[in-house]
């Protein structure tokens, strides 16, 4: 939620600031806007509300001259509606300083009645420009940005990245980090701060995670980082694994479409360098020490919206292969519950980003109550996986698109290998068992090439199914997360009422749904490793079909059980009951794209949504 880019060198400021805009597009936005100090040494600002081509326009019709600083946002509308004159940057001491802001202050009311008393005159209705007022108040009274910098932000209350120039200090941009996501990128004669790297990956690989309630100021030539109260802060820089081509469409439609079809790099990728000649060992659990990891006895795994259902996915797993008992939580629920926790209990967190806000609660939650946390992400050096005992990445790469796929299938395997990792060190898990899986892993990446390889059937299933306004998905066991996520998919990007159940809540409720033409995905297990389930599933279908439905069956190669009864069958390579989601997955995410195409909407940018959670 709402992208921020700062820059300071001698290179064409509204360029960079405008590519790193476009890059951080994908986590949502409603209006974006850009300032810079003009070749008058004046601060000037361009904003619209909107997307960015609208900004564009305006730069177009009123051309800006930059000196060499500036500072850029796309807007996520909380305070105020998403208007030109609430969009992003907000100015302070009468226009001599610009700031931008992700976030919420929350005690935004307060600071606005202390203002107004002070006969400071508002403009919008945003908590932001509460704070470059107050900001600007502070530079006037002491002359120095810096020391007016800390001042401010020690009154904040709530979670906030401020990126903050002033006219009398061109060569400089100021920010602070608290509860929210702020990177440096490092580069030769000139610096960048960003909401995450792909703000600056363009330009320059180097980079620097800036910690909780620190303070980072750059100038084209050096980058300091201090504590809110001043003092120096020591800092590590790290390499982006990716560079800027691998976030571009290459070709693609869209990049939903392009990041399906990495998913199989995406499984490779997770797996490689975690499975040895004694099965899988993951280095970054390896480090915590197997004394540690074989006193578990139980894992809750919290996460939200896609990211839990690859939770629970990975729970069945991890509870069958090292024997203890696992509870997937969202995150926003977990810490107001009042968990039951002990310094036994291993809480494993499940996001993307890395950065999203009610998870990173719930993990310092977590870690507040002395229990062991470990975080699987796709962003490096992003602050959940620096907050825990230690990191699980995907290497899924880039993911660009507000809906995820590759990076859920990514989370599935590494939840896996997890799972696998502890049933070694807890010794649950026979040789046999664990070479079977170790090979049933290795295969993934080509069965999930297989999948993908149904695209040009869903898409004509999808576009003869344009007009539907309801879908629903039944699995069973492992294929009920893959209904809820497949159902995720359609609301997320199509717009359209959809539904995930299990297949034996049918006759409990769900039945009553079923009438003439209802579209009816069934994930159908496997025939040769799970006969029981398999012969219910088929059930459900003759009871679906039997009222009326449509049915779209999901089913592995060779199973002809099902024929009778569907409409469609959509065939998956062969494999072991586990394995199959990874694969179900696949034509679900294909359906989603292909009917939001059909219906002429963004798949990328659906309306309302963003792509990093980054407020509770």
């Amino acid at each position: 939620m709402c992208g921020i880019v700062g820059y300071v060198g001698s290179g064409d400021t509204i360029e960079v600031l405008l590519n790193g805009l476009r890059r951080l597009e994908y986590r949502g936005y409603d209006s974006a806007g850009v300032a810079v100090v003009d070749s008058e040494g004046q601060i000037a600002v361009r904003k619209r509300s909107g997307k960015l081509a609208r900004l564009e326009e305006l730069l177009e019709a009123s051309p800006l001259e930059a000196q060499g600083a500036g500072i850029g946002h796309t807007r996520w509308a909380t305070h105020g509606g998403p208007t030109d004159v609430n969009a992003h940057p907000h100015l302070g001491d009468d226009g001599k300083l610009a700031l931008i802001h992700n976030g919420i202050v929350e005690n935004f009311a307060e600071l606005r009645a202390e203002l107004t008393e002070d006969g400071i005159e508002l403009l919008s209705e945003t908590d932001t420009e509460v704070v470059a007022a107050l900001l600007g108040r502070e530079v006037a009274r002491q002359g120095d940005l810096e020391t007016a910098f800390r001042t401010v932000v020690a009154r904040l209350h709530g979670t906030f990245t401020l990126l903050a120039m002033h006219r009398d200090e061109p060569g400089k941009v100021v920010s602070a980090r608290h509860h929210s996501p702020l990177v440096v990128g490092l580069g030769d004669g000139e610096n960048f701060l960003g909401s995450d790297v792909a703000a600056f990956v363009s330009s320059t690989r180097r980079a620097v995670a800036v910690d909780e309630d620190n303070i980072a100021i750059i100038t084209p030539g050096e980058v300091r980082i201090t504590d809110f109260e001043g003092r120096p802060v020591a800092y590590e820089e790290f390499e982006v694994e990716w560079d800027a081509d691998a976030a571009d469409k290459g070709g693609w439609s869209s990049f939903m479409a392009k990041e399906i079809s990495e998913q199989p790099d995406a499984v490779a990728n997770t797996i490689r360098g975690r499975v040895t000649s004694h099965g899988v060992e993951i280095p970054e659990l390896t480090a915590l020490g197997d004394e540690r990891l074989s006193n578990i006895d139980r894992v809750v795994i919290i996460a939200c919206g896609t990211a839990s259902y690859a939770g629970q996915v990975g729970a069945y797993a991890i509870e069958q292969w090292a024997r203890m008992p696992v509870e997937v939580q969202l995150s926003h629920e977990f810490r107001y519950r009042d968990p039951v926790l002990s310094e036994r209990t291993l809480v494993i967190s499940v996001s993307q980003s890395g950065e999203t806000m009610d998870t990173l609660m719930a993990v310092k939650y977590a870690i507040e109550r002395g229990v062991t946390t470990v975080s699987v992400c796709n962003t490096q050096s992003a602050t959940i996986p620096r907050e825990s005992d230690a990191a699980v990445y995907t290497h899924a790469g880039p993911e660009v698109a507000v809906a995820s796929t590759k990076a859920f299938v990514a989370q599935i395997t590494a939840l896996y290998l997890i799972g696998l990792h502890l049933g070694r060190v807890r010794a649950t898990l026979s040789a046999e068992v664990q070479a079977q899986a170790v090979q049933q892993l290795e295969a993934l990446p080509a069965k999930v090439a297989e999948a993908v390889d149904t695209h040009e059937q869903i898409q004509q299933l999808a576009h003869w199914m344009a007009d539907s306004r309801s879908v629903l998905f039944l699995g069973r066991h492992v294929g009920y997360p893959i209904a809820l996520e497949g159902a995720l998919k359609l609301k997320e990007i199509a717009y359209i009422h959809a539904e995930g159940f299990a297949a034996g809540e049918l006759k409990h409720g769900p039945i009553a749904l079923i009438d003439h033409g209802q579209p009816v995905f069934v994930l159908v297990p496997s025939p040769r490793t799970s006969p029981l389930m398999h012969s219910k599933v088929v059930s459900n279908i003759q009871e679906i079909r039997a009222r009326g439905a449509r049915v779209i069956a999901v089913v592995e190669k060779g199973d002809t059980a099902v024929l009778p009864y569907a409409d469609d069958v959509v065939r998956l390579p062969l494999a072991d009951a586990l394995f199959e989601p990874l694969l179900q997955v696949v034509p679900l995410q294909w359906f989603a794209l292909e009917l939001s195409s059909a219906k002429g909407l963004d798949v990328d940018q659906p309306r309302n949504l963003a792509k990093s959670v980054t407020v509770e």
